[in-house]
């Protein structure tokens, strides 16, 4: 399934998205993807849309605002310099161990909403990344395989990032990752069934049309099920929680010169069957 929110910010409904035109709306049986809905369980909705589906109730896309498909989660996870060949740009050592940081949840937007220059702002730079969503309360999970079951999907983030505040600031990597706007999700949530490999899945980001970034989640170093379990191991995850497991090579940072971005820049981003994004950046407020 294709997990969407569409509508205007903060009154998003819920629906399930079949091809690029039509819809299943399901705000009548679910009243947000949130915590209570993913530790119900997908099944209960899989039945909703297949009953609909063979009714003909379904909707065409009409131009609606695409919001985050997930409601605001507990919190949001990341982890840093996990693609081999982004370790290699930035000149730093492959890590032993996921390096962890946060983002507040707040930070979460829709894939086609505008990013605003924080105040202070001289380095801002992009990371386009999957995200994974979790599905149960999951903690000290015994096996790498059994984190399988803890995914409820996947999903494309913007990881964006301010490095001035990030590197040069002093304390934690929070620092320059935790801007309004700083978390752009979307547009769906794909379940795990829908992706043959997560391991072999292209990644792209452009700027003003040039491109920036081109990878693969094959150079990732810990993998979807790894991270899941490396983190139960130090915290309990809650339905709806999401992560955002790094980024490919071509960072703003990673050029020579270092190339950041600027009011009125255009990010497109994208992942092989996860879909795109697109976001104008704004001036601070």
């Amino acid at each position: 399934m294709y997990l969407m929110r569409i509508g205007a910010p903060g009154v998003e409904k819920p629906a399930v998205r079949l091809d690029d035109t039509t819809y299943v709306d399901v705000s009548d049986v679910v009243t947000d993807f949130d915590e209570a809905f993913f530790a119900d369980g997908l099944e209960p909705l899989r039945a909703t849309v297949t009953e609909r589906v063979a009714a003909g109730t379904v909707r065409e896309f009409g131009g609606e605002r695409i919001g985050a498909p997930i409601a605001r989660p507990h919190q949001i996870l990341c982890i840093g310099l996990n693609y081999s060949d982004h370790a290699a740009e930035t000149g730093q050592a492959v890590p032993a161990e996921p390096i962890l940081f946060t983002k507040p949840p707040n930070t979460l937007v829709g894939p086609n909403d505008d990013v605003r220059i924080p105040r202070g702002s001289t380095k801002l730079d992009w990371e386009v990344e999957l995200g994974i969503v979790i599905g149960r309360r999951t903690s000290y999970l015994d096996s790498v395989a059994d984190a399988a079951a803890a995914i409820a999907g996947y999903v494309v983030v913007n990881d964006v990032s301010e490095r001035a505040f990030q590197m040069e600031r002093g304390g934690q990597w929070s620092k320059g990752k935790s801007a309004e706007t700083f978390n752009p999700a979307g547009p769906w949530l794909v379940t795990p069934e829908e992706i043959p490999d997560v391991c072999d899945l292209r990644m792209w980001l452009d700027v003003n049309g040039v491109r920036r970034q081109s990878g693969s989640t094959k150079t990732m170093i810990f993998d979807p099920l790894f991270v899941v379990h490396h983190l139960s191991q130090f915290m309990v995850l809650e339905p709806g929680d999401l992560i955002n497991t790094g980024t490919p090579p071509g960072v703003g940072m990673g050029h020579t010169p270092p190339i950041w971005l600027q009011a009125g820049d255009v990010m497109e981003l994208g992942i092989d069957g996860l879909g795109s994004q697109r976001q104008r950046v704004l001036p601070p407020r």
